[in-house]
């Protein structure tokens, strides 16, 4: 693809700038216009907004449609929320102005087993619009679907797959801290874990992707999610969190075939943790182990979101998964 692409950045969180910031560093995209609903931020230069040092001659916009009277747009990088409820209306909204879309929302990424209502909602409006809408980031989306996917490749068999991943959240940003529970007690952790809108997002997806994918029948789905507290003070430039006080979280996700456990997912995301990795196990004809280091959650999102995007526009219109797609790589 030799045109440059013109990109529109709706949403303008820490990911979201993050994201705009390196579509203006990339060669063949363009960044030509945000959105995003805080009026803190609306009016102003967009160049400000993402701290990019200089202005870029067009404030931000509150609505999608306020962009696309100023100028033409090809895709729409989307990062706004986690949750289906939450941004299918802007999904929605974006297919019907005719653009492609490469996602962050985590329950895009693989929405046929827990959301397939919603799901097939988007993907006939994507259809209907002749576009495309991807689903993606570093998790759900690579380390525990489509990286140990591309894995079974060299497996005659597989019998099961270990998946664990441990992070150092204090590298992090500040609403990841936030959303693992940094600085709250135990008994707000709870809570907040029973209200359904703490925690990590995407388990479920990374699950399905691979199940489906490698043929097998989902019977069971469960998932567990624990407190890790603090046994020292923690500080971040965020937080400061107090011992006994919660400075993240473990959870542990598994998928069962009707012959038994096939797929188990550890998540583990602290301030201040220890021996940072992401470590694959394939058991099965041969078995396999995978680790990983220096996989940081926040540059591995904007990175693969935005190497997406030359595959996307090439991909056939409808809601694709990283699954559907050749591999995407850094270009």
């Amino acid at each position: 693809m030799s045109h440059t692409i013109r990109v529109i950045q709706y949403g303008l969180g820490p990911i979201g700038t993050a994201i705009a910031r390196h579509i203006v560093e990339r060669e063949g995209l363009e960044l030509v216009g945000g959105v995003d609903i805080d009026p803190g931020k609306v009016g102003k230069d967009l160049g400000a907004v993402i701290g990019l040092g200089r202005p870029l001659g067009f404030p931000v916009a509150a609505k999608l449609s306020q962009v696309l009277a100023r100028t033409q747009a090809d895709v729409v990088m989307h990062s706004t929320s986690s949750y289906f409820d939450l941004f299918k209306d802007q999904i929605l909204e974006i297919l019907e102005a005719g653009l492609d879309i490469v996602s962050t929302a985590e329950e895009l990424s693989f929405p046929w087993q827990a959301h397939p209502q919603e799901g097939a909602a988007v993907d006939a409006a994507a259809k209907r619009a002749g576009k495309t809408v991807l689903g993606t980031g570093i998790n759900p989306g690579f380390l525990m679907d489509s990286l140990p996917l591309c894995l079974t490749a060299l497996c005659q068999r597989v019998d099961r797959i270990d998946i664990a991943r441990i992070q150092n959240a204090s590298l992090r940003r500040g609403p990841f801290q936030a959303k693992i529970g940094s600085g709250m007690t135990v008994k707000e952790f709870r809570a907040k874990m029973d209200a359904g809108r703490m925690g990590h997002v995407g388990l479920p997806e990374s699950v399905a992707m691979v199940f489906h994918t490698l043929g097998k029948k989902l019977a069971r789905y469960e998932s567990i999610v624990e407190p890790v507290v603090a046994d020292k003070r923690v500080k971040t430039d965020y937080f400061d969190v107090e011992p006994g006080r919660v400075k993240g979280l473990k959870q542990v996700a598994r998928g069962y075939t009707d012959a038994g456990e096939f797929m188990t997912l550890t998540f583990i995301a602290a301030l201040d943790m220890p021996n940072e990795a992401d470590t694959i196990k394939i058991i099965g004809k041969p078995n396999l182990e995978v680790t990983l280091k220096g996989t940081n959650g926040d540059i591995g999102t904007v990175a693969i979101a935005v190497n997406a995007i030359r595959r996307v526009k090439e991909a056939p219109p409808g809601l694709i998964t990283m699954r559907d797609l050749p591999i995407v790589t850094a270009w």
